[in-house]
């Protein structure tokens, strides 16, 4: 492995790591800044950045915009579902504010295949040319193409891209197979959080290879993102499929978390300035949530980590309510903490100003806050109880499993845990989420329906296909190895069908 740069945008603080041979070479902390853009450039600027193969990132820039309702495309929604599936439209169930915002034009049309891979109709082409055509008269060119059980077989997806692409040039197609399961609607939603984003992903990729040029990287040095599975993600895939950056930021800390304690299996907990993010690793690798998840509150169901948040950072409110309560958060100064913390001169009582009033945090510049106005013990002590709370919603087993502590929040997690075997706090715990994306390696996935091969020949087969997804994104092919490998015998189909889901992993290519 050749030098790298991480780089993690948080809410509250951007981290850089500087990654040679895999060694941690140096860190940095700098304020996350309104327009994000200008933290990376000092995070860049704090680091040294000579030498520098490949400047891996992750943001929460896209989440953000969702959840924020900003900067998104309309998007125009081709369906291929009559004579059925017309009775729940595209977009039903999102919230009204985030559905106005991206409402385009919709278009249901007669196609999409049985469970079976059957087709329930054919493709009406006719239908999918007049829907490009008043696509393009309404302005919009971002277009989602979603079938029923289309991820069975893609096939009338991929015909009506095409002839959407061919009737209205330029037109940016989000196939909904390459992104969910099964379930039609969830699989559609992923598909259109991912079309309303794609301008702001061409604004955004610029803007990160413009910071790269300002701070004097060599023009050969590779840029990547970070996807929600802890793997890199290429430019190219990312201005297509922007959604895959979604909970990328605690995946990278999870990851990070793993390589610096050495655990292959356990949990993780990083606090940051806003939020503990909490999630289990199996294999290094974080586990992935097999329900629905809810993003930006639109329903989907896409490859996504198993994460709990909790309104616990360091610089979460602390509050006494009547009676002598004391609470902590959920809301937080975030990246104001450096001017309205107690302890930096502030008038804002915080976790960080409890921390450093019972000695357990020392931070330059920081003084021992008078005003606190409660037993600093008493604070960390809810702290601790809501760190407890949820380090036992993410066990699936009673027994005791260890629990790796990182973020610049780490301080709340106490050393002592019920059902924690050992609490772990690496070195370079306050910056595990760039580490993380410094260390990224290159994945490739498959998922899909399986007929008449026997469950070894099936499972070889999508290993195959797997491994060649992860070569063509970059993995060197005598590294890549699978983590994560599922077999379901489909009893409802005819024959022997099965459905196999296969993740492989492997290390990036030297430039």
């Amino acid at each position: 492995m050749t030098r790298r740069i991480g780089i993690d945008v948080g809410g509250t603080n951007t981290d850089a790591a500087v990654i040679d041979a895999g060694a941690v070479v140096a860190t940095a902390k700098t304020p996350t800044t309104e327009d994000v853009l200008t933290g990376i450039s000092d995070a860049l600027a704090a680091v040294p950045h000579h030498d520098v193969d490949t400047v891996v990132i992750g943001t929460t820039h896209f989440t953000n915009a969702v959840v924020q309702r900003q900067d998104l495309n309309r998007v125009g929604f081709v369906r291929l579902c009559l004579p059925s599936g017309r009775s729940l439209p595209p977009l039903v169930g999102w919230p009204t504010d985030l559905a106005d915002a991206v409402r385009g034009r919709t278009a249901m049309i007669t196609g999409g295949v049985e469970y079976d891979g059957r087709p329930f109709e054919q493709l009406d082409e006719a239908a999918v040319i007049e829907a490009a055509r008043r696509f393009g008269d309404a302005g919009i060119d971002a277009v989602v193409v979603a079938g029923s059980f289309s991820p069975v077989d893609p096939t009338q997806e991929e015909r009506a891209a095409e002839l959407v692409c061919e009737h209205l040039p330029g037109a940016r197609v989000t196939l909904s197979h390459r992104l969910g399961r099964l379930g039609l609607l969830e699989r559609e939603n992923a598909a259109g959080l991912n079309a309303c984003l794609l301008d702001l992903a061409d604004t955004t990729i610029d803007a990160f290879s413009s910071a790269l040029d300002d701070a004097g990287l060599d023009e050969g040095t590779r840029l990547f993102l970070t996807q929600n599975d802890g793997t890199l993600l290429t430019v190219d895939e990312a201005r297509r499929h922007p959604v895959l950056t979604f909970a990328s930021g605690p995946t990278n800390s999870m990851r990070g978390a793993a390589l610096l304690a050495g655990v292959e299996d356990g949990l993780v907990v990083d606090v940051g300035g806003t939020t503990a993010d909490f999630g289990a690793l199996v294999g290094g690798y974080p586990r992935q949530a097999n329900a629905a998840v809810d993003v930006g509150e639109v329903r989907t169901l896409f490859q996504l980590p198993d994460l709990l948040s909790v309104g616990l950072g360091g610089g979460s409110r602390i509050r006494v309510e009547l009676g002598g309560n004391v609470t902590i958060g959920p809301d937080s100064v975030g990246q104001r903490l450096l001017t309205e913390a107690l302890c930096f001169g502030g008038s804002v009582p915080t976790l960080t100003d409890a921390a450093v009033k019972a000695g357990r945090l020392v931070i330059d510049g920081a003084v021992s806050p008078d005003a606190l106005g409660v037993d600093p013990g008493a604070v960390l002590a809810v702290a601790a109880e809501l760190v407890a709370e949820g380090a036992d919603r993410l066990k699936l087993t009673a027994a005791e499993a260890p629990l790796v502590a990182v973020g610049g929040g780490a301080f709340a997690v106490p050393d002592r845990l019920p059902g924690i075997s050992d609490v772990l706090r690496p070195p370079h715990a306050d910056t595990a989420n760039a580490v993380g994306a410094a260390l990224a390696e290159v994945s490739g996935e498959v998922d899909r329906v399986f007929h008449e091969l026997g469950r070894e020949a099936a499972v070889a087969a999508a290993l195959e296909l797997a491994v060649q997804r992860a070569v063509a994104a970059g993995a060197v092919t005598e590294t890549v190895r699978p983590i994560e490998v599922e077999d379901l015998p489909l009893a409802y189909l005819a024959g022997d069908a099965r459905r196999v889901r296969v993740r492989v992993v492997g290390s990036l290519a030297h430039r």
